[in-house]
């Protein structure tokens, strides 16, 4: 294999089709045009490629990916159906991230990174974010801002493992903690397992949290969802797990593909 585009599509294809998407049985009506495998390729195409907006990337994949798809769906379609299947392509990114062993590895990096959702304040108050998102400040930038904080868990070469959007107030201890009672529900990392943040923190044991406590924590695990129009929390849930995913089929196919840098994406924006 090498380290294209169009040949990571057709590896990510193969992968999905045979591992993450369940056999589909048979339902009154017409069958999809595009299949779940599909539209995660699109999903995948359209961030390697850069496109910022989903408005502009199904009329304009016909020229770059016509030739791969017998059918290319039309925005609002697009749209629904990459919201419905974003657990789908969350389960995708933990199977790619089992294929590299990430289990097994001992260290683990956490970082976090804001979400801007809003930039005015009527914006807050009428967005369908509102109660979840709050404000926060990014010291990157020497502001503030509202929306949401990202915090994400890869193993040492990058590779995505579990991620959690959280309350920008809270505080990262206390994300971190419920952010390692998320993975270890799902049998995701080791035990014990060495994390390495702003400081280098040992957990011998994972404790998961009580259900209270995800409430009264103001968090929402990765499998929050809500009516599907951006922006919602199921929009903004699809958007970060397609990016998530991107990310995770890149370094997957660099080290099946033996490139040096397994992070590198220069390959694939083209």
């Amino acid at each position: 294999m090498t380290a294209d585009l169009d040949t990571l599509l057709t590896a990510l294809y193969v992968f999905v089709g045979d591992h993450v998407v369940p056999p589909e049985t048979r339902r009154p009506g017409r069958p999809k045009r595009v299949t779940d495998a599909e539209l995660m390729c699109l999903a995948v195409a359209e961030v390697l490629l850069g496109f910022p907006s989903q408005a502009h990337w199904p009329r304009l994949c016909y020229c770059r990916l016509g030739g791969m798809f017998g059918y290319l769906p039309k925005q609002p379609g697009y749209c629904k159906r990459l919201n419905n299947a974003a657990a789908l392509m969350d389960k995708a990114m933990h199977m790619l991230a089992a294929e590299l062993s990430a289990e097994t590895d001992e260290y683990r990096l956490l970082d976090a990174t804001a979400i801007p959702c809003g930039t005015s304040r009527p914006t807050a108050q009428r967005s369908r974010l509102a109660g979840w998102a709050n404000y926060g400040y990014r010291a990157s930038h020497s502001r503030w801002y509202w929306g949401l904080k990202l915090y994400l868990i890869t193993t040492a070469h990058g590779m995505p493992v579990v991620w959690w959007l959280a309350d920008p107030t809270l505080g990262e201890r206390e994300v971190a903690r419920k952010l390692l009672g998320h993975a270890h529900d799902h049998a995701l990392p080791p035990a014990p397992l060495v994390l390495i943040a702003r400081q280098r923190l040992r957990w011998s044991g994972l404790r998961t949290p009580s259900r209270a406590s995800w409430a009264s924590g103001s968090c929402a695990p990765t499998g929050a969802t809500s009516p599907t129009a951006t922006p919602t929390p199921a929009g903004v849930y699809a958007r970060i797990t397609q990016r998530l995913l991107a990310l995770a089929a890149a370094i997957w196919h660099n080290c099946n593909t033996a490139v040096p840098t397994a992070r590198s994406l220069i390959a694939y924006d083209h």
